[in-house]
């Protein structure tokens, strides 16, 4: 499909013949759809249609430089995507991560207020995203490229799979930290179309997040669907406790689910049967 003449990367599989349910998937920052493949052949045996992209500037979707990412401009492409595949006028479950919980808020915004184009939202499953921005703690290279200053351009052209995997590996857990081969995977989706270099431009939305904090919040605690959390407890990222507290402070009707203590921010790569458990519970369960 070419939303603002872009490609975007689509991976749809047909599931379970005779059900009505759909699902689509949000997926975080920086990697892209790769992060649910642990989960997919599961969500096919319960979904009929099992639905994932690659948002604009991730995995091998368009990558445009220069250009002002925007979650707002994520949204609408998911929204384009769904009226691609004929789909927009029927009920979707929302499984996001990190940075696709933001994308979910902003979504869920816009089905509140009954925007024209938006989604029917049947459900929304959170894990792992950074939805608020007092108890989100990125990381220093994260912190140094969000702000484009002047060093952004050279810490992106120096990024390579060492300084890539160094990063990453420490979000996940201990016991469970990601094969040197799934990193690589990982890494090809990242500098496909020179994706290193919108690195920087794509970190804006923790900027953005803090911004709009009132609406995509405000979003969460108003609607009357059903909404879940699936939670790594390790997470350096989004820690525990303050993380949790808040989130049950802030989301009373909301359902949570807390992983093994040593599930960090990427569960459903490090607790795949957990995560997928923890996620059919939660789909049964209305």
């Amino acid at each position: 499909m070419r939303p603002w003449c872009a490609e975007i990367a689509c991976a749809d599989s047909v599931g379970v013949v005779g059900s009505p349910e759909i699902v689509v998937l949000l997926h975080g920052f920086p990697t892209s759809s790769y992060d649910w493949y642990k989960i997919w052949e599961g969500l096919t045996l319960r979904f009929h249609r099992v639905i994932a992209l690659d948002f604009l500037g991730f995995g091998f979707s368009d990558k445009p430089r220069p250009h002002q990412y925007s979650i707002f401009e994520q949204a609408s492409i998911v929204e384009s995507l769904l009226r691609h595949l004929g789909l927009q006028n029927r009920r979707i479950n929302l499984l996001s991560h990190d940075y696709g919980d933001i994308v979910a808020q902003e979504l869920l915004y816009r089905y509140k207020q009954n925007r024209s184009g938006r989604l029917t939202i049947k459900s929304l499953c959170l894990s792992n995203g950074g939805i608020f921005p007092e108890t989100h703690r990125p990381l220093l290279l994260q912190k140094l490229l969000k702000d484009g200053g002047v060093l952004s351009p050279i810490l992106t052209r120096l990024m390579n799979f060492f300084v890539f995997s160094r990063g990453l590996t420490p979000v996940f857990g201990p016991y469970t930290r990601p094969t040197e081969s799934e990193l690589w995977d990982m890494w090809a989706g990242i500098r496909n179309n020179d994706g290193n270099l919108v690195i920087d431009s794509l970190l804006q939305y923790i900027n953005q997040r803090k911004k709009f904090r009132r609406r995509w919040v405000g979003a969460l605690a108003s609607v009357t669907i059903p909404i879940h959390f699936i939670y790594g407890p390790l997470d350096p990222i989004n820690p525990y406790p303050e993380f949790l507290e808040l989130y049950r402070k802030t989301l009373p009707r909301s359902t949570v689910s807390i992983l093994d203590d040593h599930i960090s921010h990427y569960p459903q790569l490090e607790d795949p049967m957990g995560f997928l458990n923890a996620y059919m519970g939660f789909i049964n369960s209305f």
